[in-house]
């Protein structure tokens, strides 16, 4: 991999991920763009104990745009956009229009491919491993930013998710503290190894999917792909290494190796799931990742949870009164169910 980093016009940082080494990235952007200006903030909510960000300059970002005008294709016959060069494999940009920013936090874009019309399902195995490198890579760096306490990387994938770009590209959010899901699975942890002697919550979890079967979807030699027992959503699936790591930057060569396989199996077989002639399935593709100031960080399992919002064909399943008024979720599709239909359509051998 080779990584070249640059300045935007505005003076936010651009990065280029190739997976040649001889790729020279000097291309210059033109657009005569101010320096960004954004009003983020972060809140706390006394009752919950949780946090939101306040971001009012978001209100004119860029919205589904025509395709020949996509920001994030590359810039080509006179037309300049997020990306000055004529071409790329992987990049990686500050946000223009970011829900975190300064002091609280830091929002990136990742764009998997230069292809408007492609999907990450659609990526090879060797341009999805350039996507791992560059995620793992924006982690360490992001570690290092002062104040960013978690990273998380995520694609949302869909007109149904609420995705206003077209082009294939997920984010990567440096949040200033923890998040709620981070903390109510170290605190699920935590009494775990109390209540077990020392037992770790997420070995014990993924040991007993294995030896059931029932809801497991793919288990390779370094990962295991399986349904929640207590999914939430219709179709979803955690994809978890089988030696436990924190965060991204834990993971060996040969599980590194693998993903790309892995990982495009389980998006292809998503967009299989409601059969032949459906439009692509939506979801969202979440990488779990530890926290780098907590003391329980080690006991912590990096995984990523993929799910879809979409049910049944052409319905969707809405966050309604009871998941939206007091996050009691209820699911319409049986996990064990959601696994058989996972492993009906795999792809052929």
């Amino acid at each position: 991999m080779k990584k070249t980093s640059t300045r935007l016009a505005d003076g936010r940082e651009l990065v280029y991920y190739d997976s040649r080494d001889d790729v020279v990235r000097d291309a210059v952007d033109r657009r005569p763009l101010d320096p960004i200006a954004t009003t983020s903030e972060i809140r706390e909510d006394v009752l919950l104990g949780d946090r939101v960000a306040v971001a009012s300059h978001r209100q004119g970002r860029t919205y589904h745009p025509p395709a020949d005008e996509c920001p994030l294709c590359p810039s080509a016959d006179g037309r300049h956009t997020e990306v000055p060069d004529a071409d790329y494999d992987v990049v990686v940009f500050e946000n223009r229009f970011p829900s975190l920013a300064g002091d609280s936090g830091r929002c990136e874009v990742v764009c998997f491919t230069s292809d408007h019309d492609a999907s990450f399902a659609d990526l090879t195995e060797e341009r999805a491993g350039l996507v791992l490198e560059a995620w793992t890579d924006r982690t360490a760096e992001l570690a290092e930013v002062p104040g960013v306490e978690q990273v998380f990387c995520f694609e949302n994938r869909g007109a149904e998710i609420g995705v206003t770009l077209g082009h294939p590209h997920g984010q990567i959010y440096g949040y200033p503290f923890t998040t709620p899901r981070t903390a109510l699975m170290l605190r699920s942890a935590q009494e775990h190894a109390a209540r077990t002697g020392g037992g770790n919550l997420f070995d014990d979890l993924v040991e007993r999917e294995r030896a059931d079967g029932e809801r497991v979807v793919l288990a390779t030699d370094h990962w295991t792909a399986f349904v929640p027992y207590a999914a939430h959503w219709p179709y979803e699936v955690h994809l978890y290494p089988n030696r436990r790591v924190p965060d991204l930057r834990g993971l060996d060569e040969a599980a590194r190796t693998e993903f790309p396989q892995v990982y495009l199996e389980l998006l292809r077989r998503f967009d299989r799931i409601f059969g032949e002639g459906e439009p692509p399935t939506p979801y969202i593709a979440a990488w779990h990742q530890a926290p780098f100031g907590d003391p329980r960080r080690d006991t912590f399992a990096l995984h990523l949870e993929l799910f879809t919002i979409r049910r049944t064909s052409g319905k969707l399943k809405f966050l309604a009164g009871s998941e939206s008024g007091m996050s009691v979720f209820i699911n319409d599709v049986p996990p064990e169910a959601a696994a058989r239909r996972l492993r009906e359509v795999a792809s052929a051998s």
